[in-house]
């Protein structure tokens, strides 16, 4: 039977490494969002865009964006592939929304869960792994030209991380907490021995 597994975590989090090799160890469909699509990519570049249209973006448009992303994701990649019996790692997919739109720009989190199980068609995954490190550690992993979400603040990322762990300690059965501060290899391990478990 194919699985569907996600990996949530604040930027300069590990996630697309880890989401990558745990794809090419499972022979794996990877994707990742926003922009998982010819469709999203067009979405991303709007929502990602640090100097121009997504300056003046509004966050109730900004959470439209991103569900409008994952209808065409879900419907153009995850769904055919878990049809083919094939596995899904995704790298982002409903938490992002929760702790990004809901938790640190203050949006309802309820409001947005129903909006993103509308937009995925119910679909959600069986497992999501967040990868947690600390703001320190964050910080050095980020790109020395930072997007839009990147270059947030601090604040906005702290509010983050707490989405997320709000959200992992309200779905324990779903969500599995990796520390993902150690060395690819060491986070790698532990990404296992949380699926395993």
């Amino acid at each position: 039977m194919s699985r569907f597994l996600v990996f949530e975590g604040g930027e300069g989090s590990g996630k697309s490494t880890q989401a990558a090799r745990l794809a090419a160890r499972l022979g794996a469909v990877l994707t990742h969002e926003p922009g998982g699509t010819s469709v999203g990519a067009r979405i991303r570049s709007l929502v990602l865009d640090a100097g121009g249209v997504g300056t003046a973006l509004d966050v109730r448009a900004e959470a439209l964006l991103m569900a409008a992303d994952r209808a065409q994701h879900v419907a153009e990649v995850i769904r055919p592939a878990l049809a083919r019996g094939d596995d899904v790692v995704s790298d982002r997919f409903t938490g992002s929304t929760l702790a990004y739109q809901g938790f640190a720009r203050g949006l309802s989190v309820d409001e947005l869960a129903r909006l993103s199980a509308w937009a995925a068609g119910g679909l959600a995954p069986d497992v999501v792994i967040l990868l947690a490190v600390t703001a320190e550690v964050a910080a050095s992993r980020r790109k020395a030209v930072p997007d839009r979400m990147e270059a947030a603040g601090d604040d906005f990322h702290r509010r983050v991380a707490e989405g997320y762990r709000s959200l992992a300690a309200a779905d324990p059965a779903r969500w599995r907490v990796v520390d993902g501060s150690g060395s690819v290899e060491d986070v790698e391990s532990l990404v296992l021995a949380a699926l395993e478990a």
